[in-house]
């Protein structure tokens, strides 16, 4: 992705060097636009990977959409050159933008320009209908290469890559969020450009940069509130009542196997969350479980245990799904959400496998053979595929 996105760029600079720069006021103004938007995603703290930067992915389609005698090089070069001057200071400190990200940002724009093109020679209300069509297909495309590279990132436990398909499918659900509204700030911003020129950019850009910093607070929330709980799960190793690393790799397997049966977004968090603090409950017990391994134990204290941790994890704030999850995990399955019958099964994989093969196989079987009341089938082979594509051997690795 990253060549590909290199040669588009230098084709473009060298058509735009051979063939001059068209409305240049135009060019500067949303250059300038693009890098402010980079500017400000930066100076809110450090990039995530799928936070959005709404101002200059806004300025970017809209030049991409603004009809006039500048072609898809020009485009190219204009935003690209944009988004290094509102990267400059950053790189300098070493904090550079991510190359995949701005080969991806590379690659739908260009879709979009290639794409925008016709649309200038039609008029009237299939105008409209076409340029809706250009957008639709533009956050597909941008929905594609990013699932691409979550997957280039993401490994299931043992190594494996994360299959593509229910990446692509949580890219598709976030669309009509952040992404629409891209799209729409986009689109308002080109038409609005077009009817009253560039005084235009000025006025309807600052709601654009206010959003966007109010993302960054957002997230970086979102980011210490995920610290502050995979701390609270390290309260059981520290106290000894569960083996060093186990709440991590449950949490991994879990979000592995919620990946392969469907599970995207906010249910991949409540998972997580449930995952990390499945095993809070033992801070209650006098005497600790041997190993901490409650697989093993009667069904009436794994519901105490369940329970006591489904108390503690409601008075920590987090959403009260992940405590519903923590509580019921185990129920019979057929009395329990989804996100429990994976993080049943997946503690219980942990807690049997041990160190070797046979380890992990004796827990396979297992987990098998209670798919009649304890572990869902389906679950189950969900996990025996996530472990075989992994090639584990023994405990899932932290």
């Amino acid at each position: 992705m990253r060549a590909c996105a290199g040669a588009v760029v230098a084709g473009s600079v060298a058509v735009t060097l051979a063939d001059g720069v068209h409305r240049p006021g135009h060019a500067l103004a949303f250059g300038l636009l693009v890098a402010l938007g980079v500017l400000a995603r930066r100076l809110a703290g450090p990039p995530a990977e799928r936070e959005p930067a709404p101002l200059g992915a806004a300025g970017a389609l809209a030049y991409a959409l603004l009809p006039g005698a500048h072609g898809v090089g020009q485009i190219v070069t204009v935003v690209v050159a944009g988004a290094l001057a509102g990267a400059v200071p950053h790189i300098a400190r070493g904090r550079g933008p991510d190359p995949d990200h701005v080969a991806r940002r590379v690659l739908t724009l260009t879709f979009a320009a290639v794409c925008a093109r016709p649309l200038h020679a039609v008029t009237g209300p299939r105008h409209v209908a076409a340029l809706l069509l250009v957008l639709a297909l533009t956050a597909l495309c941008d929905a594609a290469l990013a699932a691409l590279l979550r997957r280039a990132r993401l490994r299931e436990p043992g190594g494996a890559p994360v299959p593509y398909g229910p990446l692509l499918r949580d890219g598709l659900r976030n669309l009509p969020g952040v992404g629409s509204a891209v799209c729409a700030s986009g689109v308002v911003l080109a038409l609005a450009v077009t009817v009253a020129g560039l005084w235009a950019l000025p006025v309807l850009c600052v709601p654009l940069l206010l959003t966007q910093l109010a993302f960054r607070r957002c997230a970086a929330v979102r980011r210490t509130y995920r610290q502050t709980i995979a701390s609270l799960a390290r309260a059981t190793e520290v106290a000894g009542y569960t083996p060093p690393g186990h709440a991590h790799r449950v949490a991994a397997l879990s979000l592995a196997v919620g990946r392969d049966l469907g599970l995207t977004g906010e249910d991949l968090t409540v998972l997580e969350y449930a995952a990390l603090m499945h095993d809070i409950g033992q801070l209650s017990l006098v005497d600790p479980v041997p190993g901490g391994a409650t697989a093993l134990l009667p069904g009436a204290e794994q519901r105490r245990i369940a329970l006591l941790g489904g108390a503690v994890v409601r008075q920590t704030g987090v959403p009260p799904a992940v405590a519903v999850v923590v509580e019921r995990q185990a129920d019979p399955y057929r009395e329990q959400p989804l996100a429990a019958r994976i993080v049943r099964a997946a503690n219980a994989y942990d807690d049997l496998s041990g160190e070797t093969a046979q380890g992990a196989l004796r827990a396979l079987e297992h987990l098998r053979l209670g798919t009649a009341r304890d572990y869902h089938p389906a679950v189950v082979e969900s996990l025996v595929g996530v472990v075989a594509r992994g090639g584990v051997e023994g405990p899932v690795p932290g």
